[in-house]
């Protein structure tokens, strides 16, 4: 068939009917981008309760990141619009603190539905009426393109006067089923006034011969233009006196109006002034700060939530169409607070928007805080980061996120929340805590809603990136963003006890970063990266062997090496195992029993989930081995402190100079933050 028979109606619906095209509305397609594909759903536990994570979110460079409980309500609004429930004559509105991720979420949705639709097969189409200048009051207007991107689905519906006989037509002619047809028509939609208004006329002209006025129409696909804001589309908050609803809903175009000779033609309308018509046919429509509009907007917003269509002067346009917002919690109590808007609060799904916190997820956000590209200092030279920074900046913020509460410390949270082991405590008393902290009527003192959001870690490196200290020494030291982080919460936080919490989770967090520094000491002083994780298995594996019946005279133990699935040999050193037992302070035998129980419970339920689990979130241990290794390799306490600091014999400074070999060439340290990373354990500070 030549390029002009594949733009005529009947082609489409052959190709409807052929299934190579489809007739689905906005809810339907992001529904099936979604869940289409079964192996890309897994469940997942976060913060001891199930929960579903969807793969399409986490594809690409800069993915979605957490945000399993807000991605699942949207799921759930769609899927819910999809199936025509009562989401569907809703918006879904995203509110919380500003830098928790909102807009990145609805423009990465965005961007995904574009590459999905751009897809063979997911295509949209929309109509042309062409050989308008043979009807009359048209002037010299001869094409004219359906203003709210109509599907050519809905003008075979209209193209009848009568419903029934376009039901006769598709069957007949297409041979579309009952079942097939009701399906269709669950979406039927009226064209809209100008489509109407000019296929009225067509059919006059035209005698009403079908053949004739299928001749005034091509299907063409509908542009994917970004910029356009064709198929996603952003409408952004704007001052009060700049905004109006022309910026929506479009406005009486003047060239138009010089060629229509009836004034009655809608088409006088130009309905891609605004931002809806632009996404009308299956699109996203995104509006950024809804509720910092002026109150007729919001208003005009209602309507159009409400009844999808587009009304200006009587003419209506139904619309196909996800409207997708974001407010932050000031202007949206704000909004509340005015009691008679109520309806529009009613016309919408909140979904509350948690900061992150969960430590490991929080490694890749900072990682998009400090950006891809290479760094340099302000002499081009190239910029080094510490091995550290990640950890210390992902410490701090997520401390700051996290809520007081009588039964759990801070420590025992951030490690639950991550789904580690927090001693005696289990996931159920986080879910507990959270569960208490989401029945506050106060938003923001539910779980995760109140903390130093992306953009406050951002301010905080750009200070690290800007002091001379960092530009000197050619290297963002881990140590140095805590300073930064303390200056931005002085600049940016007016709330004195917000401020007072904040500082109160750097001085955690500092003691956390010592424990890693400590670890690292003790990986440089063993010439070996993963010294400290070895240690800790074989107190692990020394522990479960100990009471073994094949345990020979000389101590060894053979076992099967789950990581590995290769027999190994160990030799149980009891004085070590004691020497770990004793850091931990248990000082009878039934505590270490009980102690050792524990491990061997963990050991058994983490192995048969994960092979590769190997102890290392278990602080206190990994605090037990590093004291014990650290001070009985080099006899007496603290003595590879004083060995570093004090260099003036030859045997230290050859032990320094190895250590910093071992940090340059194994760790990857560089020359500044090596040095530095053994003053700062030399100085013993934030010993907690």
């Amino acid at each position: 068939m030549n390029a002009y028979g594949q733009k005529t109606l009947e082609f489409h619906l052959q190709e409807v009917k052929e299934g190579r095209r489809r007739f689905e509305n906005a809810f339907e397609s992001v529904a099936r981008m979604i869940l289409d594909d079964s192996d890309k759903i897994e469940k997942v536990v976060v913060n001891g309760k199930s929960t579903y994570d969807f793969k399409v979110f986490r594809m690409g460079a800069k993915h979605v990141v957490g945000m399993f409980d807000e991605i699942n309500s949207f799921v759930s609004f769609v899927k819910d619009a999809a199936e025509g429930g009562s989401s569907g004559e809703m918006a879904f509105v995203l509110v919380g603190e500003p830098g928790n991720g909102k807009t990145f979420f609805v423009d990465s949705v965005c961007a995904l539905y574009r590459q999905f639709i751009a897809q063979e097969g997911n295509r949209r189409y929309t109509f042309n009426f062409k050989k308008i200048d043979q009807l009359e009051n048209y002037g010299k207007i001869r094409m004219i393109q359906s203003q709210t991107f109509e599907d050519p689905m809905i003008l075979a519906m209209n193209l009848f006067p009568s419903r029934n006989d376009s039901m006769d037509y598709l069957s007949r002619t297409f041979g579309f089923s009952d079942s097939e047809l009701e399906k269709y028509f669950a979406n039927y939609k009226p064209l809209g006034a100008c489509s109407d208004f000019i296929l009225n006329d067509i059919r006059t002209v035209t005698n009403e011969n079908l053949e004739d006025i299928l001749d005034f129409f091509e299907v063409v696909p509908v542009p994917l233009s970004e910029s356009l804001g064709t198929i996603t589309g952003k409408y952004s908050a704007k001052d009060k006196i700049t905004s109006s609803a022309v910026d929506l809903l479009g406005d009486e175009s003047i060239q138009r109006l010089l060629h229509l000779a009836d004034p009655n033609n809608p088409y006088r309308f130009d309905l891609r002034r605004g931002a809806l018509a632009r996404v009308a046919g299956g699109g996203i429509h995104f509006s950024d700060e809804i509720f910092k509009n002026k109150k007729d907007l919001v208003q005009v917003y209602l309507g159009v939530i409400q009844n999808r269509n587009i009304e200006i002067d009587g003419f209506r346009w139904p619309i196909d169409t996800l409207i997708i917002a974001t407010s932050n919690n000031s202007e949206f109590n704000r909004f509340l607070s005015e009691k008679e808007e109520a309806p529009i609060v009613d016309r919408c799904r909140i979904c509350y928007v948690a900061h992150n916190t969960n430590y490991h997820l929080q490694k890749y956000l900072t990682d998009y805080a400090l950006g891809s590209e290479v760094k340099t200092t302000l002499t081009k030279e190239q910029l080094h980061q510490d091995p550290n920074l990640n950890y210390a900046a992902s410490l701090v913020v997520v401390f700051s996120r996290l809520p007081r509460s009588e039964k759990l410390t801070p420590l025992e949270m951030l490690r639950l929340a991550a789904g580690e082991v927090a001693g005696e405590k289990s996931i159920k008393t986080l879910a507990e805590v959270i569960d208490i902290l989401n029945h506050e009527p106060d938003i923001t003192k539910r779980f995760g809603q109140k903390g130093l959001g992306q953009r406050s870690l951002g301010r905080a490196l750009q200070l690290l990136m800007e002091t001379s200290e960092t530009n000197e020494g050619r290297c963002m030291f881990a140590e140095d963003i805590f300073k930064a982080i303390e200056k931005v919460i002085l600049d940016y936080i007016t709330d004195a006890n917000e401020r007072t919490k904040y500082f109160e989770d750097i001085k955690i967090a500092r003691g956390l970063y010592r424990e890693r520094i400590m670890t690292e000491m003790f990986n440089a002083y063993m010439d070996e990266p993963l010294a400290v994780k070895k240690d800790v298995m074989n107190y692990v594996n020394m522990i479960i062997g100990i009471d073994a019946e094949n345990l020979g005279p000389d101590r060894m133990w053979k076992y099967k090496d789950p990581q590995t699935g290769q027999l190994k040999a160990l030799k149980i050193d009891e004085r070590y195992v004691q020497s770990v037992e004793e850091r931990l302070g248990l000082k009878t035998k039934e505590q270490r029993e009980s102690f050792r129980t524990s491990i061997r419970k963990i050991y058994g339920q983490k192995m048969s989930i994960d092979t590769n689990y190997d102890f290392m979130d278990n602080v206190e241990l990994l605090k037990a081995v590093t004291d014990v290794r650290l001070k009985s390799d080099i006899a007496g306490a603290g003595s590879l402190i004083g060995a570093l600091a004090n260099r003036t014999n030859e045997e230290n400074q050859k032990l320094y100079d190895r250590m910093i070999d071992t940090m340059l060439n194994k760790l990857n340290y560089c020359k500044t933050c090596a040095q530095k990373t053994i003053e700062y354990f030399c100085t013993q500070s934030d010993e907690q």
